[in-house]
């Protein structure tokens, strides 16, 4: 069957099944179980109305059980088990063999340099982006032009920045881009970029900036556009100049939003996979902790330093969920 074909079948059954999911759920609901008739609907309706929420849970509950409550002590169980005793528990020996090796340790700094750097110019560039595009006619081009990097798969984006720093033997014609720029400037020899220890992991970080930058963009712009013009105005007459009403006016009123998108992108850093997979596969010192529990799962098959990996994925994000759950909860408040 054509993948399209095979593509819009599914997307049918999906849709088709929800809808009759909840239709036939609330038919249920209000005809048989709980039916709004007789001396006792009143009782019926508000019982039925206590349930129905419910209902409309049901699905994403059991979705959250089977593919995320389920996985997490799944791995947990095999982080603790040995793959070459036949899944004999051996406590916290994957772990110890984990931070014995070097590939592990080289992660963890690659991934804390990731933290420091992807994070916050992602938001930077987000935010200046955002106030600049608002003084501009054409500043909805300019906003979609930056966004249009965030429809794009991260392995589509790996292959992208693979042909800016693509190398072509010296004296040939360059077709990276980076190195043709570099070739023409300083006339010496074109440069593998990717293989460069240290810097290399800045050439992978520019790529998630570049799709991050739109998103940050997207969302620090609508709180740009909440702040009420009265505070500015104000600013004005009080005689402030741009940059006072920028940082010492605007980013305080928006510094809730500001710690929403940086948290959010340092979510997408830690779990960042693809671009080091489609890019180097962790070669050259670029390795990452996803890409480091990949290896170990599916080429070494050794799951449990795989899955005490994952582990170790985990905790690092759960803080962070927990603390953006905090303050989404303090906002509605």
């Amino acid at each position: 069957m054509h993948p399209a074909f095979l593509g819009l079948i599914t997307i049918v059954i999906g849709v088709g099944g929800c809808l009759a999911y909840y239709f036939s759920s609330n038919w249920v609901l209000d005809n048989v179980l709980y039916p709004a008739k007789g001396p006792q609907a009143g009782r019926n309706i508000n019982r039925a109305n206590m349930i129905r929420p419910w209902l409309f849970l049901l699905p994403a509950l059991l979705a959250l059980t089977i593919y995320l409550a389920y996985p997490v002590f799944e791995t947990l169980r095999l982080s603790l088990t040995d793959r070459d005793a036949d899944g004999a528990f051996v406590g916290l020996d994957n772990y110890r063999q984990m931070f014995g090796e070097s590939k592990f340790w080289e992660a963890m700094r690659n991934n804390m340099l990731w933290l420091i750097f992807v994070p916050a110019m992602s938001t930077m560039f987000g935010l200046m982006v955002a106030q600049l595009t608002d003084r501009i006619k054409w500043g909805n081009v300019a906003k979609s032009l930056i966004f249009m990097p965030m429809a794009i798969s991260f392995v589509g984006a790996a292959v992208i920045w693979k042909l800016v720093y693509d190398a072509r033997p010296e004296g040939t014609e360059q077709i990276g881009v980076l190195n043709a720029i570099y070739v023409w400037f300083s006339g010496g020899a074109p440069q593998q970029w990717l293989t460069i220890p240290i810097w290399n992991n800045f050439f992978l970080m520019a790529v998630l900036i570049w799709i991050q930058t739109g998103f940050a963009m997207v969302i620090l712009s609508a709180a740009l556009r909440g702040i009420p013009e009265e505070t500015i105005e104000a600013a004005i007459v009080d005689g402030a100049n741009p940059w006072q009403i920028f940082f010492k006016i605007k980013v305080p009123q928006i510094k809730s939003t500001i710690m929403v998108v940086w948290t959010t992108i340092t979510l997408v850093v830690l779990k960042v996979f693809d671009l080091v997979f489609a890019m180097t596969n962790g070669q050259w010192e670029t390795q990452v902790l996803a890409n480091y529990m990949f290896n170990q799962l599916f080429v070494t098959r050794d799951w449990g330093v795989g899955s005490a990996s994952a582990m170790i994925i985990m905790l690092l994000v759960t803080p962070i969920l927990i603390w953006n759950v905090r303050n989404a909860r303090k906002e509605m408040r």
